[in-house]
C-alpha cells in the first residue's frame, strides 16, 4: 500500500491542494458546500496520482540514474510496470466519474486535460528534449485553480486564469532552484534541465526575471477579483521576500560563492502556500 501511495507522490499533491480550496473559497466569495469542497479534493487527488503514477512509469528508466529518485516503487521493484499502468488508469478513470458526477462535467474535463497536459506534453514531449520543458510543461500543475474555480461556477474566470498564471510563473524559479542541486543528477539522466544545459549566470537571471513577473501578476489579482487592500499587503510583502531572495541567488553567482539554492526552493513553498492563505482570507472577509 505504501509503494502505491507513493506512486502518486503525495507531496506534490499536498502542494496541489493548498491552491484549490482557496479558489473555491474566492468563486463562491464565501465558504462552499463541504460536500462539493470534499469531492473537489478528492477527485483532485486522483487525478492528480493518476499523472504522478504515469510520470513514474514512463521515467523508471532515468529514476533509477538519480540518486534522489532511486528509492521510488518502480526502482526498487515494490510495484510492477504493469500494474503501476493499471493503477495508473483507475485513478484517471476515478477522478473523471466522481468530477463528472459529484462536481460537474468541465471540472471533469479539466482534470483530464492536466492529466494529458503532464503525462503527454511534459513527461513524453519536452522532458527530455527541451530546456524549456519546465517552463511550459509546469502548466500542468497549474489546472488545479480553474478545476476549483469551475467547480463553484460550472466556468472558467480571469481570477483563475490569473491566478493560474500566478503558479505558472511562480514553476520556473520553484524546480530551476531545486535543479542547481540536483544538476549532475539531471546530467547523469540525460535531462536537460536549464542549469544543465545554461550557466549558472543564466539560470540565476532567469529565475529573477520570472520571480518578478509572478509578483507583478499575483498583485493584478486585486483590481480584477477585488481581493482587498488586507491580500495587496499580503501579496506585496511576500513578493518583496521573494525577490530579495532571488537577488540574492544572482549576487552569490556573481560573486562566484557559495551558491544556496534550496533557501529560494523551501521559501517559494511558503511564498505560495501563504499567497493562497491570503486570497482565502480576502474571499472569506472582503466578499
Amino acid at each position: 500500500m505504501r509503494s502505491y501511495v507513493a506512486l502518486t507522490k503525495p507531496r506534490i499533491i499536498e502542494q496541489l491542494l493548498i491552491t484549490t480550496i482557496p479558489v473555491m473559497l474566492l468563486a463562491e466569495r464565501g465558504l462552499p458546500s463541504l460536500w462539493l469542497i470534499l469531492a473537489t479534493l478528492v477527485g483532485g487527488t486522483f487525478a492528480a496520482g493518476s499523472a504522478n503514477t504515469f510520470n513514474c512509469y514512463i521515467d523508471r528508466d532515468i529514476d533509477q540514474v538519480m540518486a534522489r529518485t532511486r528509492a521510488r516503487p518502480l526502482v526498487r521493484a515494490n510495484v510492477t510496470p504493469a500494474e503501476a499502468l493499471r493503477f495508473g488508469v483507475l485513478l484517471g478513470v476515478a477522478a473523471t466519474l466522481l468530477f463528472g458526477f459529484a462536481v460537474n462535467w468541465p471540472s471533469a474535463l479539466l482534470a483530464d486535460a492536466a492529466i494529458a497536459f503532464y503525462v503527454f506534453v511534459y513527461t513524453l514531449g519536452l522532458k527530455r528534449r527541451s530546456s524549456s520543458n519546465i517552463v511550459i510543461g509546469g502548466a500542468a500543475g497549474c489546472f488545479p485553480v480553474l478545476i476549483g474555480w469551475s467547480a463553484v461556477t460550472g466556468t472558467v474566470g480571469w481570477p483563475a486564469v490569473l491566478l493560474f498564471a500566478v503558479i505558472f510563473f511562480w514553476t520556473p524559479p520553484h524546480f530551476w532552484a531545486l535543479a542547481i542541486k540536483y544538476r549532475d543528477d539531471y546530467a547523469a539522466a540525460g535531462i536537460p534541465m536549464l542549469p544543465v544545459v545554461a550557466s549558472p549566470t543564466v539560470v540565476a537571471r532567469r529565475i529573477l526575471g520570472y520571480s518578478y513577473v509572478m509578483v507583478a501578476t499575483s498583485l493584478l489579482l486585486v483590481p480584477v477579483a477585488d481581493t482587498g487592500w488586507p491580500y495587496l499587503v499580503v501579496a506585496a510583502l511576500l513578493g518583496g521576500w521573494f525577490l530579495v531572495e532571488a537577488h540574492r541567488l544572482v549576487r552569490s553567482v556573481r560573486r562566484g560563492g557559495q551558491i544556496r539554492p534550496m533557501r529560494l526552493f523551501h521559501l517559494s513553498i511558503t511564498y505560495l502556500t501563504l499567497l493562497f492563505a491570503a486570497v482565502a482570507l480576502a474571499a472569506l472577509w472582503h466578499p
